[in-house]
């Protein structure tokens, strides 16, 4: 019998899948990236303080959106920046999206985060995106992101004491089933930053954790 031919994107099959049978719910949507895409109580204090942050600075900023997903997010901040990149792993997803939302400032790329190289930015939004992520896969992503000024993370992550960065599989699951969630400033990624602020956080009424936006600028590798 022949072997089958391993495929070379696993984490770029995973998530096409997510969207072709709908693992994260949205009945009636063609693509979803979840309730923390959706719901209002999640995503409204979110918007608000990165408005605010994009709004802060005299000069509009350039913005990598990785992991973009269907974009019920990112529509609502372009407006603020000047130029907005949207990336995601899933083709299909972006050729939705190019359809979907057209912006002079706004332009959609497939990418695979962990291999390809990104565009050049002011900022960096990772919204719950290294959750779905492996540390070896992490760990490529995080030195790209030495090369942004601005990191705005994301992550789901347990209540109280946990133990940071199990590693996982990469694909739909998340660290949370272990007590664990992703933390760049600690082992194995050991990241340091000139300076951290937790933008917000909303602890999930099921109880299983919490999510959290922190700002880091000038994110840079321990020795």
């Amino acid at each position: 019998m022949a072997k089958r031919k391993k495929t070379p994107w696993p984490t770029k099959d995973a998530m096409t899948q997510v969207y072709d049978m709908k693992l994260w719910g949205g009945t009636g949507f063609d693509f979803y990236s979840g309730e923390g895409s959706h719901n209002p109580e999640i995503i409204e204090p979110y918007l608000q303080v990165l408005t605010a942050f994009l709004k802060s600075h005299k000069s509009l900023l350039t913005v990598c959106d990785l992991g973009c997903g269907d974009f019920n997010i990112g529509k609502h901040l372009t407006q603020f920046t000047k130029t907005y990149f949207a990336i995601d792993i899933v083709e299909s997803l972006i050729e939705r999206n190019k359809i979907l939302f057209q912006e002079e400032n706004l332009e959609f790329q497939c990418l695979n985060i962990v291999e390809a190289p990104l565009p050049q930015a002011d900022c960096v939004i990772l919204r719950q995106v290294l959750q779905h992520l492996s540390n070896a896969e992490i760990e490529k992503v995080a030195k790209k992101l030495m090369n942004y000024k601005y990191v705005i993370l994301t992550e789901h992550v347990p209540t109280g004491d946990f133990t940071p960065n199990k590693d996982i599989i990469s694909g739909q699951g998340i660290r949370i089933k272990k007590n664990s969630g992703v933390n760049l400033l600690e082992p194995p990624f050991n990241l340091k930053v000139q300076e951290a602020t937790k933008l917000g956080e909303h602890i999930l009424n099921d109880g299983k954790g919490q999510i959290v936006t922190w700002l880091f600028t000038n994110l840079t590798q321990n020795p």
